[in-house]
């Protein structure tokens, strides 16, 4: 009976949180709706001097040198909103809901759900180089976290409706469900499991659904269709994912580079997204195309129709723009302007190699779509998700393996010459650690038979304290082994536990010459061979025990080992040590 109603309680808990993961992603993707239309809006208003929630780009503006001064405007508004607001709407929002999950029990305050969505809006809106993937998934991701404060659940159960309501966010603005789900596992659930998947599964489809009765497009850029992988194509690709990687810590650098420079101006930081817009604004009116998100012109770059010399000016512009604007501290996201300059640099790096071997017949949208999505890995460290957005994006399976070669290239890169990604740098410099690596749980793998201690002689239940503090003493080795002894009937039975506590308040009471089994605990915690090691660890952590008797399967009354912290220690050991060993192959 108690194994059913353990499988019922795991099925209503598993229940409980797919249907809340259905409510806050129906939240977060009238939240992403609502985001998109404030864009339009803002800008219209911004660039345009109109009331309207009509698609708008701001590349179009007719204001002249006067262009400049609508970022600076968005900036301040942006200062006044982190000051007199919350703080937590500064920068482009995944760091800090990370942070908020290794560090808060993954709280986040309500006010970042309205407030952050609102500040991206404006950033945006008034020309700030930026996607609203970012913002989204920050405020999808606070959504769910005040559900899961006001609702009572443990902090894992917060986590995965956070990571539920960022994943919808990501879903609802680019419908890509499977890459907001690959993103969710890599940068906020930090873990793959059942448990945790099927609540943001529910979310993503239920996402995905409010954006067909949205009436969005499923292909949010479209390309032309991609030739089957070839050697050239994938050599090419790989090539294209070592410059990315390379590209990827250069430009997480100096983006921090910058930060660190705005954090040394001798101004309030309220006034820094201010002095950012100033940047925005000149090369905005240099060269228009770096206002705003510009999807447009990640459509031109995936079609073909940006030759390489403007492909080199968006992705030096761009860049600039968005590096000063984003180090600035104002609000907004990584994705778009990545995806921007990576297609650019790939698009010229295409149109090169077709230059210098003719016979190679790179397609310039491949390049793009390559450079983009590479360029992403490398610099987040979201090696799936990127590779995986890459095709749900645009349609096109034929590049799956040229993306599984730049992605993954870049991301090796990327590792290997930064500790850090663009998303942990800043919460690192914090003291926030952030997991890297997905491996299992070797404890929950393992059975208590595999770290048991045999052998165990114990203390015969008729044995007074006076003796075995005698024998303490003496440093028997019987009993300087554990803090904690068995008390053992001849036939091996156990009747009880006695620790040198129990030893000490008996002598301390002046009861010494009473039995060990009147002094000791006559109920002890007990495990048996079979039970999962992570199982008996909790065990041991909820009743504060350093040692859990292990019970013979076949007669419930006698001992046949002893689960220790030492044993425990020692799987831990051995799976260490089959890691990092090597052992003697064939040719030595």
């Amino acid at each position: 009976m108690k194994i059913l109603s353990d499988s019922w309680f795991s099925f209503w808990k598993n229940f409980r949180m797919a249907g809340l993961a259905v409510l806050v992603s129906v939240c977060a993707s009238f939240a992403a709706h609502l985001l998109l239309l404030a864009i339009r809006g803002t800008t219209n208003l911004s660039f345009y001097g109109r009331w309207s929630l009509e698609p708008a780009d701001p590349q179009g503006h007719h204001l002249g040198p006067w262009v400049c001064l609508v970022p600076v405007a968005g900036g301040l508004l942006i200062g006044l909103l982190a000051r007199y607001g919350s703080k937590a709407i500064r920068g482009h929002g995944i760091p800090e809901a990370m942070e908020q999950i290794l560090q808060n029990h993954s709280r986040i305050s309500p006010r970042v759900a309205v407030l952050k969505p609102l500040s991206a809006a404006i950033s945006i809106g008034t020309g700030g180089p930026f996607g609203a993937e970012g913002p989204i998934i920050a405020t999808g991701g606070a959504l769910g976290s005040v559900a899961g404060q006001v609702l009572s659940m443990t902090a894992s159960e917060r986590r995965v409706l956070l990571a539920a309501g960022a994943a919808a966010g990501m879903t609802a603005i680019f419908g890509s469900p499977l890459a907001a789900v690959l993103l969710s596992v890599e940068l906020l659930l930090f873990e793959f499991s059942a448990r945790s998947l099927i609540p943001v599964f529910c979310a993503v489809i239920t996402a995905a659904v409010f954006r067909g009765l949205m009436g969005e497009p499923w292909t949010v850029f479209p390309m032309p269709a991609l030739p089957g992988p070839a050697a050239p194509l994938i050599l090419f690709s790989a090539v294209l994912g070592l410059c990315m990687g390379i590209l990827s810590v250069g430009v997480t650098k100096a983006v921090y580079a910058i930060e660190d420079g705005f954090e040394r101006l001798p101004v309030h930081w309220m006034w820094w997204p201010a002095w950012g817009g100033v940047a925005v604004g000149v090369i905005g009116w240099l060269y228009p195309q770096t206002l705003g998100v510009g999807y447009g012109n990640i459509a031109d770059l995936l079609q073909s129709g940006v030759l390489w010399q403007g492909a080199l000016l968006l992705a030096g512009f761009k860049f600039l723009s968005w590096s000063i604007a984003l180090g600035s501290g104002t609000s907004g996201g990584t994705l778009a302007p990545l995806l921007t300059i990576g297609g650019a640099v790939g698009e010229v790096l295409a149109a090169a190699a077709n230059a210098w071997f003719p016979g190679a017949h790179i397609p310039a949208g491949l390049g793009a779509l390559v450079g983009m999505m590479a360029l992403f890995s490398g610099a987040s460290r979201a090696m799936l998700a990127s590779m995986v957005f890459g095709l749900e994006v645009t349609g096109q399976i034929n590049g799956l393996v040229p993306l599984m070669a730049g992605c993954g290239v870049s991301c090796w890169v990327s590792g290997l010459l930064m500790e850090q990604s663009i998303m942990t740098e800043k919460i690192s410099r914090r003291g926030v650690r952030t997991p890297s690596h997905y491996d299992a749980d070797p404890f929950r793998n393992m059975r208590v038979a595999e770290a048991m201690e045999t052998g165990i002689r114990g203390i015969l239940p008729e044995t007074t304290v006076e003796a075995l503090a005698a024998r303490i003493a003496a440093h028997d080795p019987e009993t300087a082994l554990f803090s904690t002894l068995p008390l053992l009937t001849g036939e091996g039975i156990l009747c009880g536990m006695i620790s040198r506590g129990d030893v000490l308040r008996a002598i301390e009471s002046g009861r010494g010459s009473i039995t060990v089994l009147e002094a000791g605990s006559g109920e002890p915690v007990v495990v048996h061979p079979g039970d999962s090691l992570d199982d008996a660890i909790h065990q041991m952590l909820k009743y504060d025990l350093g040692r859990l008797p292990v019970m013979d399967p076949r007669d419930a009354r006698r001992m046949t080992g002893m689960l220790t912290r030492r044993s425990i220690l020692q799987v831990r050991k051995r799976h260490l040590e089959a890691d990092r060993d090597r052992q003697p192959g064939w040719f030595g």
